[in-house]
């Protein structure tokens, strides 16, 4: 299912060409302005078991609580990507994301409103950048647009500062993505130095890599997506992000591969929620847990990740039986 989506992809863009041969007026919008790169201040960010820890599972629901909020609006607002292949990318075949964050979704929704949940009526999928998913909770000084994100979040003690996270539910790390000839002359961050590397405004992966490689030049986008345009186009060297986000990319780009390596940085995802709302991130907890028992982690693992990335169980943070 997943190639014919690839192939779906491809499809459409060549139809597209064909279908403007002969029209020479066709207006074509302008491309959409890369944003600035701040360089990354010194911090102490870290991803130590301290940090990592969460509220206690608790399926009990409290008049006033947010989930009771949640169950008498009807429905669910949650932040996601559209186009981390794998992770959660619109099918072009049937308009809908889809992917393995889009089961932690449905994981979560199932617990809220039980038997009768629908993902298309009951969640309000909003596609954000990596950029946006802290303002969104209400971060400081920011009004909250949103209950959840789930959208391939690491879990580090500088963003627990600003808002709340669940346990960890994958377990992701940091590497590179070159082109498949340059696979072998790849031997860690250091051969990086002089190379154009790119990876989104807003993600760890590009604070890591400047650490690891301060004489790297960074090339930044505003979506991995972008990025993996920028390396087809030749305008970048190399990649850099989560193993998650780049299997996929590797999945659609024949020249692409990731090598082994040892990774630069672990990446534990959480689901991001407003710092204040303790009770909820207990809530989300149990449903992840939940996740677990029903074996559809287990399930969702090997439909979108296990290709690719091999044989995974779930994180002990929400596997009640390890």
């Amino acid at each position: 299912m997943r190639r014919q989506i690839r192939f779906a992809v491809a499809s459409t863009m060549a139809v597209l060409v064909l279908g403007g041969c002969g029209y020479e007026d066709t207006p074509v919008p302008e491309p959409v302005a890369e944003p600035a790169y701040t360089p990354a201040e010194a911090s102490d960010c870290n991803t130590d078991p301290a940090t990592l820890l969460s509220e206690p599972a608790d399926g009990t629901v409290e008049p006033g609580s947010t989930v009771d909020r949640i169950r008498q609006e009807g429905v669910l607002r949650v932040g996601v990507s559209a186009d981390t292949y794998l992770m959660a990318a619109r099918n072009p075949q049937t308009n809908r994301i889809q992917g393995f964050d889009i089961e932690v979704v449905k994981a979560i929704g199932e617990a809220i409103f039980g038997s009768g949940f629908n993902l298309n009526t009951d969640v309000q999928l909003r596609v954000i950048t990596a950029a946006e998913r802290i303002p969104l909770l209400g971060g400081e000084d920011a009004e909250q647009e949103l209950d959840l994100v789930v959208r391939n979040f690491t879990i580090n003690s500088c963003r627990k500062e600003e808002i709340a996270f669940s346990a960890v539910y994958y377990n992701a790390t940091q590497k590179v993505l070159v082109r498949a000839e340059d696979a072998d002359s790849y031997t860690g961050p250091e051969s990086l130095a002089g190379q154009r590397v790119c990876a989104p405004n807003g993600s760890t992966s590009l604070v890591n890599i400047e650490r690891r490689e301060p004489d790297a030049e960074i090339v930044p986008s505003t979506t991995h997506t972008g990025c993996l345009i920028k390396f087809q186009r030749d305008e970048v060297d190399a990649i850099t992000g989560d193993d998650t986000v780049l299997a996929g990319l590797a999945a659609q780009d024949p020249y692409a591969v990731v090598p082994e390596q040892v990774p630069l940085n672990p990446e534990p995802y959480g689901v991001g929620l407003n710092i204040d709302d303790t009770e909820f991130v207990a809530f989300v907890n149990f449903a992840l847990e939940q996740m677990v028992l029903s074996n559809d982690w287990q399930r969702a693992y090997n439909d979108w990740l296990k290709e690719e990335l091999g044989a995974a169980g779930p994180p002990t943070a929400i596997d009640p039986d390890a």
